[in-house]
């Protein structure tokens, strides 16, 4: 288990106590061993993928300890520890956490710039929280989708049929499809009804035809593998072989298991994907707010 932020302050400041200077990037490497975190929980990442779990936690740990004066950074990406960090060891703490650094008046004060607003219980969260800034906001920001995700499907099955069969061309346009909705949307509805509800150019030349099964469906109602092996059959009838097969539901574990023995390739899409590529595509939804998370620029500083 990857151990949280609060968690490697003290470890970290310990690690540097030599009173020499390190590179992050060794103590980094160096607690992940002491701390036991695994080759593949080293390599787990943030929802965002922008950077591993660990050393974000690592980084963050070493901002607070920084930022209460524990420790020093003479230049980018090294540590040495400070007078006062060596005063710190030498009463022998327990654990150095974020309640433990508000004895130092610019730890204080750097907390203090989250804004006049900010309410004594919010300070009284962080105290207790295992997640950095940057993890607490991306799980407000998961949080947000997932609430969003949901409210986007459970609109789509309120849809009739033919504004879902628009809705899935404008999404499948908008994710490189078909050349231009007017094109693509032409397509839908032409084959029958033998298990196809429509086709879109696979790209903008239409050089491949990709056929389409929607199947707007409750939660609940389940598709299962004759659906997909209906859908393969329709497929062969055409001579394609490629499909996408989209409902506001979900597939069996058969369903997702099943695998064609001819070449024919199938993509499924249930209504957790589809409502996420919604999101994605800004399909039925707008943005409310923007934030943009900013780091140094290391690079703008550098002297020749």
């Amino acid at each position: 288990m990857i151990p949280d932020y609060q968690s490697i302050m003290l470890p970290l400041l310990r690690h540097i106590s030599d009173s020499k200077e390190h590179k992050m990037r060794d103590v980094t490497e160096r607690l992940a061993e002491q701390l036991g975190v695994t080759e593949e929980e080293r390599k787990e990442l943030l929802p965002s993928g922008a950077a591993p779990v660990f050393y974000n936690r690592t980084a963050w740990a070493k901002t607070y300890l920084k930022k209460a004066g524990l420790i020093d950074s003479p230049k980018q990406g090294i540590v040495i520890i400070s007078k006062r960090g060596l005063e710190v060891l030498k009463g022998n703490p327990a654990s150095i956490d974020v309640k433990f650094l508000k004895q130092f008046s610019e730890f204080v004060e750097f907390q203090a710039t989250k804004g006049e607003n900010e309410t004594v219980e919010a300070d009284k969260t962080e105290d207790i929280s295992t997640e950095t800034p940057e993890e607490a906001l991306e799980t407000a920001y998961q949080k947000i989708r997932k609430s969003l995700a949901q409210d986007l499907l459970n609109k789509v099955i309120t849809l009739s049929p033919a504004f879902f069969e628009r809705l899935v061309v404008e999404l499948l346009v908008k994710m490189g499809y078909g050349g231009s909705i007017k094109d693509a949307g032409k397509a839908m509805g032409k084959s029958g009804d033998e298990g196809i509800d429509g086709t879109i150019k696979e790209d903008k030349l239409g050089l491949d035809i990709i056929y389409i099964q929607a199947k707007r469906w409750k939660p609940g109602n389940v598709v299962g593998r004759p659906e997909l092996q209906k859908f393969v059959g329709a497929l062969a009838g055409q001579g394609a072989k490629k499909g996408i097969f989209i409902t506001t539901s979900n597939f069996t574990k058969e369903a997702i298991e099943y695998t064609p023995r001819n070449e024919t390739k199938i993509v499924l899409i249930d209504g957790n994907q589809l409502a996420q590529l919604m999101i994605d595509y800004n399909l039925g939804c707008t943005s409310q707010q923007a934030y943009e998370v900013k780091k140094l620029d290391n690079d703008y500083f550098g002297e020749e």
